[in-house]
């Protein structure tokens, strides 16, 4: 099991699927959310309104953040399933329709297990 790490610093939203805390960028596990300045040629992103994402993701960091990191993806940022007063923001991000989830990202099905 991995124990939980608490952030007493303030985390903002990068987007609607990474925080930054304290210098730390933060990706969440096992979703992906719309980007904000549009897909690029090429790419499959997940549709919606990317600053809509960002905006709900931003609205959960007040109270105490806990983080679980679970290792690091390919762009150095930390991995991990994010929690502020005790719920998963990734899965309230899935709620509110401002994410997808992804199973291919969600190391050991972390993230579908916490979210039932």
């Amino acid at each position: 099991m991995v124990a939980l790490a608490l952030i007493l610093a303030s985390c903002f939203a990068v987007d609607g699927d990474t925080l930054r805390c304290d210098g730390e960028r933060i990706r969440l596990l096992g979703i992906d959310a719309p980007e904000i300045h549009g897909c690029r040629q090429g790419r499959i992103c997940v549709p919606g309104d990317g600053q809509a994402s960002k905006r709900s993701l931003e609205a959960m960091m007040g109270g105490r953040i806990s983080v679980q990191r679970v290792g690091q993806d390919r762009y150095g940022r930390t991995l991990a399933q994010v929690y502020v007063g005790g719920r998963n923001v990734a899965c309230e991000q899935i709620r509110r329709g401002q994410a997808v989830y992804v199973e291919r990202w969600d190391n050991g099905g972390l993230l579908a297990a916490d979210c039932q």
